[in-house]
């Protein structure tokens, strides 16, 4: 689009050169926001309570927030299940996630992509909001078999609805994450 309209945006600026024709992969005026809340029941293990799960999310949730080292390897598996459905939907999965990791860097510090809280009745709530430039229209979303195929196993057909199981499957993913290093480790629980 942008080297299409490269002609058009030279004659409007009287002449010149057109220099760089591209986008920018922070696509923040494309976000998905998605949100899920669990019960400690549904968190608990066959040896650790569910309040005690919560609270254990927490802590090492707070530890990405606290850390971008840690809030690194957080949204590193965060990152895992987006580019896997954008791998294979068709999608330019290394533009998603290098628009994922730049927002997570605007501001002070890099921080998780996750937001992690407790309600008042102890659920543990959920929250992940991530630029997701995604799209059905062309490249391979189109023209690949395989992409078509996924793209209608998951019934989507809309952009933004994509970009909701993307982020549904992040956030899944965190969760799954944070609730191994929280109680069995990440080797047992969750690899």
């Amino acid at each position: 689009l942008c080297e299409a309209l490269s002609g058009d945006v030279q004659a409007l600026c009287g002449g010149g050169t057109v220099g760089l024709r591209i986008l920018s992969n922070l696509a923040t005026s494309r976000l998905a926001r998605v949100r899920a809340t669990f019960t400690p029941a549904e968190l608990a293990t066959p040896t650790i309570d569910g309040a005690d799960v919560v609270d254990a999310i927490l802590a090492a949730h707070g530890l990405a927030a606290a850390d971008p080292y840690r809030a690194c390897t957080h949204n590193k598996g965060v990152m895992n299940a987006i580019s896997s459905v954008a791998v294979a939907t068709g999608q330019d999965w290394r533009a998603v996630e290098a628009g994922a990791h730049a927002y997570c860097g605007v501001g002070a510090t890099y921080g998780p992509m996750t937001a992690w809280s407790k309600a008042a009745d102890g659920c543990l709530e959920g929250v992940l909001e991530v630029p997701m430039a995604v799209g059905l229209v062309g490249g391979a979303a189109k023209v690949s078999p395989g992409a078509r195929a996924n793209l209608k196993i998951l019934g989507v057909d809309k952009a933004a609805d994509l970009a909701k199981v993307m982020a549904a499957a992040g956030l899944a993913q965190n969760l799954a994450a944070l609730r191994a290093l929280a109680t069995d480790g990440i080797q047992k629980g969750h690899i």
